[in-house]
């Protein structure tokens, strides 16, 4: 943020005939080596002086004198104009091709199944030599292990569903909807399931990552209901062997039921109303955001959630 709205109005030209002017004293000196008119040099000197709230320079016999704060500007106005040079042309880009590199990502089974095997064959079908280790995700953000570097990346849901961490930074990366899988042969004959008949009915319930609590029992929950759990699962696909041949509702985001439910096996219904959707968000740490690997390996993240129409 800025400390005052009049700097709003600086361009880089402003700051470049700062440094000229500190240097040559002339503003007709400036104006032949910057290229632009006398009048354009005093124009860019009055909007200094004003958002600076200082002469900045006094005009003598000799030249344009700095003030001590301009003195004490200029270091900095260098270093602007050098930071804008390096975003320029300055930064180094990873170079995937170089060297084998390995990413640590701390993912529930769900980023497995929809993204990963497409994110592999990404880097296969380049010629990339890039190794990924998935950790599953346990309760909380592990943000110490993000902010040492143990994990490049986390990939959990959202929004809210964990604690905020301080230097963390986010972005969602899709945005899905829970449906609920039957057997073929479910006696229940509706398209789309009441509250009160969803809690009824026994339920398998998956558990992608380790955690006490869930999307869906704390929906219920908040509206005074609970549902029971017959089985528990490791896995979305042996949750689903669990309800084959029974009258078990198994709910699934629809992504996962749409990549892994046989037709000829298993047929849906929409949960009860108001059920919320969810995201999936890509979590790292402030510091080695900057990290040119590590963007990149975000970007191909990005790339293939665009390409497969998951955005």
């Amino acid at each position: 943020m800025l400390n005052s709205n009049m700097l709003r109005k600086l361009d880089m030209q402003d700051l470049m005939v700062f440094v000229a002017v500190y240097e040559q004293s002339s503003v007709t000196e400036v104006s032949e080596a910057l290229c632009v008119s006398q009048s354009t040099v005093s124009y860019c000197l009055k909007k200094l002086r004003t958002s600076f709230e200082n002469e900045l320079f006094v005009n003598t016999r000799s030249g344009m004198l700095p003030t001590s704060k301009a003195t004490a500007m200029y270091p900095h106005i260098l270093s602007i104009l050098k930071i804008i040079n390096t975003c320029h042309s300055g930064i180094p880009a990873f170079d995937p091709t170089q060297k084998e590199i390995t990413f640590n990502v701390c993912a529930p089974e769900y980023f497995e199944l929809l993204i990963l095997p497409k994110l592999v064959k990404r880097f296969i079908g380049s010629r990339f030599p890039v190794i990924i280790n998935i950790t599953k995700f346990h309760r909380d953000i592990p943000a110490d292990e993000l902010m040492e570097g143990r994990f490049d990346l986390v990939i959990c849901f959202g929004p809210n569903f964990h604690r905020g961490v301080k230097g963390l930074r986010s972005q969602v990366l899709l945005e899905d909807e829970l449906v609920c899988v039957v057997d073929k042969n479910f006696t229940l004959a509706e398209e789309a399931f009441s509250l009160e008949t969803f809690v009824a009915c026994q339920h398998v319930f998956p558990t992608p990552w380790t955690s006490d609590t869930n999307m869906i029992d704390g929906w219920l929950a908040r509206q005074g209901y609970n549902r029971q759990i017959v089985a528990r699962a490791n896995s979305y696909v042996a949750a689903l062997n669990m309800i084959a041949g029974t009258d078990f509702i198994l709910t699934l985001p629809r992504r996962i039921q749409a990549l892994t439910c046989d037709e000829n096996t298993f047929s849906h219904r929409r949960p009860p109303a108001g059920l919320p959707n969810f995201t999936l968000d890509m979590m790292w740490s402030e510091k080695p955001s900057q990290d040119s690997a590590n963007s990149w390996f975000r970007e191909q993240i990005i790339k293939v959630c665009a390409e497969d129409g998951l955005l």
